[in-house]
């Protein structure tokens, strides 16, 4: 049972990983593409309506997905009366989004915004089509399907984007690409899982999962309407430009830490499901997790922030300048979302979803409070409220860790100070580099990107034992 165990889990990263360099590999170069044709306000409007979106599919989903992966004997019943409920919820969102987009549209005082959101608004609906399979797929840990799906739909959608914004579409290029991005992945899902709802919905089984996902609901909007206060306000203080500037400065921060996160915790939260009643075997794996994600996104973080300038100069250009100082911002607020998440993982893990709503209203209390704050200051101090915050957010997640498998703040503290450490290092030396260096931005960005690389792993390899084992073992697992 362990040793499949451990096999599902390495498989399920190596796919997970395969899928997502693949296909955000991809998406980052169709992006970059894009943003050369677009102009900063057309990413401005369509981060003026991001919350809205991401609100209705908070709710669309309800914690339903992760209930389902939680609870160990899933039946017919439970996986249809979740989908009933995901496309009557979707349905009603719909038709109240494309009622008060004129109404947002006067907010921000841009008019396209009106048809812009009725029609991104589609996506509500084609998504909880599918939020079953996608579900069906996460529990058996195939994450194999789920790297064909989301790499051929955005391989797909992304070109189609470009085709659109190349002929002068503008903002709808943004629109039409997430569009198509979420039908193809319906579609495909469907391909991939042969799952079809049955006539029948639970309330029993409503009843059950809700209790566990609502939980996850509340906390969820909380967290959404946060990551999007910064948003409405330099839209509404500021204009579009400067909200495509930060927007974008925003996505590319995101981009390391998220995906190598999500690659993690999207691996872990359902594996580690499987041992929830074994403390000292989540303890050691949750250790061990730590110190794998800190390793490799500590030195991106820090090396994104270091060869920002080049980084952006070379892959957007001059016009997109403004984002520089954000991005470097961003980079270290960024950083500690991967601990944060680990710990939240532990509290679904162990079925704790209240515990998980009462430190989102914590946190985010003092979050708002931060944000209102630095606000007169203009977006350069807002940016450094959000590297509070991210401190201040994984020290709070840990709250409950101790309790629960007897792992400390402290002990979390230990395991990744190392890499912490070398990556500042690396990030100082880096910087420096790239700011004297007298080549243009390409050349600049590639030598940062090589000295950065080849100072950490040469580093890591000569001064952490670990890390040396860590790479012989995983050498072994690949070849077998």
């Amino acid at each position: 049972m362990a040793d499949s165990l451990k096999k599902q889990a390495f498989v399920g990263v190596g796919w997970n990983a395969v899928g997502r360099f693949s296909t955000q590999g991809v998406s980052f170069i169709l992006q970059i593409i894009l943003a050369r044709l677009l102009a900063p306000s057309d990413y401005g409007i369509i981060a003026m309506m991001a919350i809205f979106l991401q609100i209705a599919a908070v709710f669309v989903d309800s914690g339903f997905g992760k209930a389902l992966v939680q609870k160990q004997n899933c039946e017919e019943k439970d996986y249809s009366t979740v989908f009933y409920y995901n496309l009557a919820v979707a349905v009603g969102l719909y038709v109240i989004l494309f009622a008060i987009a004129p109404l947002i549209a006067r907010f921000y005082e841009i008019e396209i915004l009106t048809k812009v959101m009725r029609v991104a608004s589609l996506v509500v609906i084609i998504n909880a089509l599918s939020i079953v399979q996608r579900t069906k797929l996460e529990k058996k840990i195939d994450f194999k399907s789920q790297s064909i799906v989301n790499f051929t739909s955005s391989v797909l959608s992304g070109l189609a984007g470009i085709a659109m914004a190349y002929y002068g579409f503008g903002v709808w290029a943004l629109c039409g690409q997430s569009l198509l991005n979420s039908l193809l992945q319906m579609i495909l899902f469907y391909f991939f899982v042969r799952w079809r709802p049955a006539l029948v919905f639970s309330k029993e089984s409503f009843h059950e999962m809700f209790s566990f996902g609502s939980k996850i609901l509340v906390a969820s909007i909380i967290s959404v309407i946060y990551s999007n206060l910064y948003t409405i306000v330099i839209g509404k203080r500021f204009n579009s430009k400067d909200l495509g500037f930060y927007s974008r400065a925003d996505h590319f921060a995101i981009f390391p830490s998220s995906n190598i996160g999500s690659i993690i915790s999207g691996v872990a939260y359902p594996t580690l499901s499987k041992i929830q009643d074994n403390d000292d075997k989540l303890r050691f794996a949750y250790r061990k997790i730590i110190r794998y994600s800190s390793f490799i996104i500590f030195p991106l973080m820090v090396g994104l922030a270091a060869v920002a300038d080049p980084f952006i100069r070379a892959l957007l250009g001059e016009k997109w300048v403004e984002t520089i100082p954000y991005l470097q911002i961003l980079c270290f607020a960024l950083m500690w979302d991967h601990l944060s998440s680990l710990n939240l993982n532990l509290l679904y893990v162990k079925g704790k979803s209240d515990l998980v709503l009462k430190l989102e209203i914590i946190k985010k209390t003092i979050a708002v409070i931060i944000l209102f704050v630095s606000i007169p200051f203009g977006i350069i101090v807002m940016c450094c409220g959000r590297v509070l915050y991210g401190m201040i957010a994984f020290f709070i997640n840990t709250s409950y860790t101790k309790k629960l498998i007897g792992l400390s703040f402290w002990q979390q503290v230990r395991d990744f100070l190392p890499y912490l450490g070398l990556s500042f290092g690396m990030g100082l030396l880096v910087y420096l580099l790239c700011f004297w260096l007298p080549v243009n931005a390409v050349w600049t960005l590639i030598v940062g990107i090589l000295v950065g690389f080849v100072v950490y792993i040469g580093c890591s390899l000569l001064f952490m034992s670990e890390i040396r084992q860590e790479a012989t073992s995983l050498i072994r697992k690949v070849k077998k």
